[in-house]
C-alpha cells in the first residue's frame, strides 16, 4: 500500500419510560448485530472484560449504546436518513478523532489524493492541516505556480473563515472539500497571518492544478539550483534528470548545489527515499519507520550511491518543510551531506497508509507509523533545526503579496537572500551573518 509522508462501562442506569430506546429495526439490528459480531471477531475478543495487556476493548455495553443510537436516530432524526450515510458518518467519526492526517477518502476523494500524487489535481494549490476540532485552519505551505501561491497565502497563516463561514466547528476534511470547487469558480478566505493586526481577506480563483514538483537552473559557473516543490509519483526521475543537466551545463564541473525544500509540504514517502538516495554512499541509513504492526517498522538504506558525485550541497528549509522533506533534510544533516540553512522545519514525523476497503472503492489513509532519522531523531511535533538560521527577508522594492519571479525570468540568488547565503556558504564555507546580509540587502 502507498505511503505518504490526516475499563470496564459501569452499569447502565435505568431509562425513564419516556426515552426508552424503541426496538430496533429488523435492518438496524442485522447492522447492529454485524458490527458486533465483526468487532468481537477482528479484536479477537474470547470475553467481555480488560484483555491484560493494558489496552480496553469494546464491552457488551458499548455495542448495545450504538446500536440504541443508531436506531434512534433511524427513528426520531428529523429527516430520513439512510443507513449508508450514517454508517459512512460512523467511520468518519472514527478517523477524525485520531489526528489531523488520518482520513476517510470516499471514491471521488480517493481519486483526487491518486491526482494529487500523479501531479494534477483540481482546487487552490494549499496543503493545510487542522490540529485542533475547534482551532483555524493552519497552512502548511501553497504549492508553487498555484492561485494559492500567486494570491499571496503563506506557510503559517491560520485560514478562519471560508466565504464569510467560521471554520473552527468544521473538520479538516469538511474545510478541505469546502475549498475545492469547480475550476474557475471564485472563494474567499479569511485568514490570521503573523505580525498583521487584522484579519486579511483574499479571494482566490480555483483552477485545475498541474504541478511540476522539480525545476532547476544555474546560479553562476559551477553552481546549480534545484527546487522540489512536493514528492510525486515522477519526482525521483524528474529530480535525476534535471541534475544531469545541471551537470552539462556547468562543463561536468559542478562545484555546489543548492537544494530547495522551502514551503514543500512532503507527499510520497518512496519519492524522498529515492531523493535521499541520490545523496548519499550505498548502504547509508535513509530513515526508519516504526508502528504497531511487522509492515510498519522498517528500513530504507541507500542503494544508487552518490550521483552527485561529492558535491557540496545546501538544504533549504523553513516552517513550510513538512514530512517527506523533512525525511530529506534529516537524513543529508545526520550523514554531514549536507548543511541545513533557513528555518526550523514543520515538525510532521508521521507516514500515513493508504489501505483499500469497500472493494477498493474507498480507503482509509491510516497513520500506521513514524519515522527517524538515521541517528534515531523523532522530529514529529518538533521539526528540524538548521545548521545555519536564516530567515528570509524579501527585497525592499517587493509587493509582498506577489509571488517570486520565475525561474526561468530570473535568478534566485539575486532577489532572495537565502539562496544567496546558501551560495556563500557553499563557496566559502560560511554564510554571511544576519547583520551583514541586511546590509548588502540595503545597499
Amino acid at each position: 500500500a502507498p505511503r505518504i509522508c490526516y475499563p470496564m462501562a459501569a452499569r447502565r442506569p435505568a431509562v425513564p419510560p419516556a426515552v426508552r430506546p424503541p426496538k430496533l429495526p429488523s435492518r438496524a439490528a442485522a447492522i447492529a448485530l454485524a458490527l458486533a459480531l465483526g468487532s468481537a471477531a477482528g479484536l479477537g475478543l474470547a470475553s467481555w472484560g480488560d484483555r491484560g495487556d493494558g489496552a480496553a476493548k469494546l464491552s457488551l455495553q458499548d455495542l448495545r449504546n450504538f446500536s440504541e443510537a443508531f436506531a434512534l436516530i433511524k427513528r426520531r432524526y428529523v429527516d430520513e436518513v439512510d443507513d449508508q450515510t450514517l454508517l459512512q458518518n460512523a467511520i468518519r467519526g472514527m478517523v477524525d478523532g485520531l489526528d489531523p492526517y488520518t482520513a476517510h477518502l470516499d471514491r471521488e476523494e480517493l481519486k483526487d489524493w491518486e491526482a494529487s500524487t500523479s501531479g494534477e489535481f483540481g482546487g487552490l494549490g494549499i496543503v493545510v492541516t487542522k490540529r485542533k476540532d475547534d482551532g483555524p485552519i493552519r497552512v502548511i505551505a501553497p504549492i508553487d505556480d498555484t492561485p494559492a501561491k500567486r494570491a499571496g497565502i503563506r506557510s503559517g497563516d491560520r485560514i478562519v473563515e471560508l466565504d464569510g463561514e467560521p471554520v473552527h466547528d468544521l473538520s479538516l476534511h469538511e474545510a478541505v472539500q469546502r475549498m475545492r470547487g469547480k475550476p474557475g469558480t471564485r472563494i474567499v478566505l479569511t485568514l490570521e497571518r503573523e505580525g498583521a493586526e487584522e484579519p486579511l481577506e483574499i479571494g482566490i480563483t480555483r483552477a485545475v492544478i498541474k504541478v511540476a514538483s522539480v525545476r532547476s537552473r544555474m546560479l553562476e559557473p559551477g553552481y546549480g539550483y534545484l527546487r522540489i516543490s512536493n514528492f510525486q509519483a515522477r519526482t525521483g526521475a524528474d529530480f535525476r534528470a534535471q541534475l544531469r543537466e545541471l551537470e552539462d551545463a556547468a562543463g561536468g564541473g559542478l562545484r555546489g548545489l543548492v537544494l530547495d525544500l522551502r514551503d514543500n509540504p512532503g507527499g510520497l514517502f518512496s519519492a524522498a527515499v529515492e531523493i535521499s538516495d541520490a545523496f548519499l554512499e550505498r548502504a547509508r541509513r535513509i530513515v526508519s519507520t516504526r508502528g504497531r504492526t511487522a509492515d510498519s517498522n522498517a528500513v530504507e538504506d541507500a542503494r544508487g550511491g552518490d550521483l552527485a558525485a561529492g558535491v557540496e550541497v545546501v538544504v533549504l528549509i523553513n516552517q513550510g518543510s513538512a514530512s517527506a522533506s523533512e525525511i530529506v533534510a534529516g537524513a543529508l544533516q545526520d550523514h554531514g551531506r549536507a548543511a541545513l540553512l533557513g528555518t526550523r522545519s514543520f515538525g510532521k514525523g508521521s507516514v500515513q497508509t493508504l489501505l483499500p476497503i469497500d472493494n477498493h472503492n474507498a480507503a482509509l489513509k491510516l497513520t500506521t507509523a513514524r519515522y527517524y532519522t538515521p541517528s534515531g531523531r523523532s522530529i514529529h511535533d518538533k521539526g528540524i533545526d538548521p545548521d545555519h538560521e536564516l530567515e528570509y527577508l524579501p527585497p525592499p522594492d517587493a509587493d509582498e503579496d506577489e509571488p517570486p519571479p520565475d525561474l526561468d525570468e530570473a535568478n534566485p540568488a539575486d532577489y532572495d537572500n537565502q539562496v544567496r547565503a546558501a551560495l556563500e556558504l557553499l563557496k566559502t564555507g560560511a554564510p554571511p551573518a544576519p547583520a551583514a546580509a541586511r546590509e548588502a540587502r540595503a545597499r
